[in-house]
């Protein structure tokens, strides 16, 4: 059992949550015990796009981990919790609302290269610790700022038809000021974001330089690395799959993580080397990292290529 399912978390679950089900429902389907792991924390408040590693796919969790990930989110004006979302209390408030042109105009601010505070409430270890737990005991938390990159970052428009669950989105709030402008109680955003990216942060950054405070209220994964919505599956049908439904609506193979590299087709000389992770040498291809394949069209591992010679990164022991 090797392959991947994707699976649009709802809210009110978390990723360990998610994987336990995973592991609940191969087990009611007849496949015994299966490894499984998934490939980006998604928190209870967050919804969309968590992708599930089942057997040798655990092997590429971590290239999950560093991949680029899109979220839409709404950033609520006015109020700022200490979660930087819908839970914890009230820390700041302020009047101000901003108009769209307003909102249009800071976004480049805050597209490339960027530094960015984690938000108190985050997994980020602190002296061993998780920040959140000591964030939840009252204690002082001090974050680092970090680089990351916002590869895009715009405003979603009223459609949200392609992004987002309907259910969850939520429209801008606009209200009309007393000089007939009109200014806005909320917004939701599409960002396309590089790994260690926190949206929550990037809220409260984007309500403070609007001259406002902010948190965030919805927010939603449509795509995390090559998967996207169109490939994930609700819960109601993962349970399915427990009593009975097709495999093949479930469970995407292993090579589904893969699409965002080139594949590699060996010979069987070639794949004989590298299923017992020995060099091979005398290819001619482009330097770069490939997934090689067997003449059956099976994965056998990820391999870097360079001046000829392949050489195994990770082995697929399918």
């Amino acid at each position: 059992m090797n392959g991947w399912i994707i699976l649009d978390k709802p809210l009110g679950l978390g990723s360990t949550q998610a994987v336990g089900a995973v592991k609940r429902v191969c087990r009611e389907a007849g496949l015994g015990k299966v490894k499984v792991g998934h490939g980006g924390t998604l928190d209870p408040l967050a919804s969309g796009v968590l992708p599930i590693a089942l057997g040798e796919a655990t092997k590429l969790c971590g290239r999950m981990l560093d991949a680029s990930k899109i979220y839409a989110f709404t950033i609520a004006f006015g109020t700022e919790t200490s979660g930087l979302d819908a839970e914890g209390e009230v820390v700041a408030t302020s009047d101000v609302r901003p108009t769209l042109a307003e909102v249009e105009a800071v976004l480049p601010r805050f597209t490339g290269l960027i530094e960015q505070v984690p938000p108190a409430y985050s997994a980020i270890k602190i002296d061993g610790q998780r920040a959140y737990d000591l964030a939840r005991k009252g204690e002082a938390v001090e974050m680092k700022a970090r680089s990351v990159t916002i590869f895009s970052l715009r405003h979603a428009g009223l459609d949200p038809a392609s992004t987002a669950a309907p259910a969850e989105w939520t429209p801008d709030q606009v209200r009309g000021d007393e000089d007939g402008v009109e200014r806005l109680g909320s917004i939701t955003l599409i960002a396309h974001v590089s790994k260690g990216t926190y949206i929550r942060s990037l809220a409260r950054d984007i309500a403070h330089a609007l001259g406002t405070v902010g948190h965030v209220t919805m927010l939603r994964r449509t795509k995390a690395g090559p998967f996207d919505l169109e490939q994930a599956i609700s819960l109601d049908k993962l349970n399915a799959f427990g009593q009975g439904a097709a495999q093949s609506e479930v469970i995407l193979p292993l090579e589904a993580g893969l699409v965002d590299i080139p594949a590699l087709n060996l010979s069987p000389e070639a794949a004989g080397a590298i299923r017992q992770g020995r060099v091979w040498t005398g290819v001619a291809t482009d330097d770069g990292l490939y997934w090689g394949r067997d003449d059956q069209n099976r994965p056998i591992a990820l391999i870097e290529a360079l001046a000829g010679t392949l050489k195994v990164v990770r082995g697929f022991n399918l």
